[in-house]
């Protein structure tokens, strides 16, 4: 993988926080601890559609929307812009969606279900985070675990057509994993825009990037930066020519990066758009 020189936009913040990041994009910063044996390859209910866990999710957004939404505002002063982007083209998107965005924040979730809106949605989520102390909020806000067997496949895929049955957003983190307020853009896997392509879902790029601290926040001493989110323009799949569904998948992940990397204010980035080995 060939790295270039990182060049930022002028104004475009660069946190200072110290924090040591993997070599490897796609390795993962964190080894929470195991606390549960949910077994996502053996009978597992990928919707959670149980009466307890409908009450359950219902909780869970009802916090999100009420609770996190606000506290978003006061914690990171989140800044919301690009809404334009989905309101024109609401008709186009009524059979269903998906978003698309860097991996940086525990709550980056909740930040871009903050800036498309009171929707519920649903995501593809690390097997191995249904086992920590995270599971019943990962699952109840719409997490949807990635198993191996393919068994457990065929059922995480049929709850995949459900939602698009149900003509439901979805979200995917194309990182894969998450590093705590990183600026560049890392490269993405494949299988957001497999999926994208499969369902025929229009795509919306959105970045999460960066503000100094200032103000009260400040005084406080908070030390964490302050939070943007900007939301791109709407990739149709049908719009996205090429001789092959391979070809086609590389052509719409690489417009999406494109795109999340210009809305995080950086003109060259430091990773290219995919992995060698996709």
């Amino acid at each position: 993988m060939i790295l270039r020189e990182h060049i930022v936009a002028p104004g475009t913040y660069i946190p200072e926080l110290k924090i040591a990041y993997p070599d490897r994009p796609d390795e993962s910063m964190r080894n929470p601890e195991k606390v549960n044996d949910i077994d996502i390859e053996n009978d597992f209910d990928f919707l959670q559609k149980s009466f307890s866990r409908r009450i359950w999710k219902a909780v869970i957004y009802a916090g999100i929307f009420f609770l996190v939404f606000p506290l978003s505002k006061i914690l990171y002063g989140i800044k919301i812009s690009g809404r334009e982007n989905i309101r024109k083209n609401k008709r186009l998107l009524k059979n269903g969606a998906m978003t698309v965005s860097n991996h940086v924040h525990r709550w980056d979730f909740p930040f871009v279900l903050q800036a498309v809106r009171w929707r519920r949605m649903w995501f593809p989520a690390k097997a191995s985070n249904i086992q920590t102390k995270d599971s019943n909020l990962i699952l109840g806000a719409g997490g949807i675990p990635i198993p191996q067997t393919m068994a457990a496949v065929r059922k995480f895929n049929e709850a995949f057509n459900y939602i698009h049955a149900k003509k439901r957003w979805i979200h995917v983190f194309p990182e894969s994993c998450r590093w705590a307020f990183y600026e560049p853009i890392r490269p993405f896997r494949a299988g957001a825009f497999k999926m994208a392509l499969r369902y025929s879902l229009p795509v919306i790029p959105v970045a999460i990037s960066y503000r100094p601290v200032t103000g009260w926040r400040k005084l406080l001493g908070i030390k964490h930066p302050l939070i943007n989110v900007r939301i791109g323009s709407v990739i149709f799949p049908q719009d996205i020519k090429g001789e092959s569904k391979k070809e086609r998948c590389a052509l719409l992940r690489d417009e999406a990066h494109r795109q999340v990397v210009s809305l995080a204010g950086i003109e060259q980035n430091k990773w290219p758009s995919a992995y060698d080995d996709e």
